[in-house]
């Protein structure tokens, strides 16, 4: 009896069972792609183009300049 009790530990041990670990790592590596793609589209959201500015020219740099 506490030979199967201690084959059943080691079976869910994480370094031991191959199968468990490479599962567990694939579920993090893609909530780690999930979050990092998702934290660029904020990124990108966050610092996008809020319309052209109101920039003023000085008068004597205009086509037809304006001499004072």
């Amino acid at each position: 009896m506490a030979h199967q009790l201690e084959q059943s530990a080691d079976k869910k041990e994480f370094g031991r069972n191959w199968v468990i670990t490479s599962r567990f790592l694939f579920h993090v590596q893609v909530f780690t792609f999930t979050a990092f793609l998702l934290g660029s589209c904020y990124g990108l959201y966050s610092a996008r183009y809020k319309g052209k500015p109101k920039v003023e020219i000085p008068e004597s740099t205009q086509y037809t300049p304006k001499y004072k």
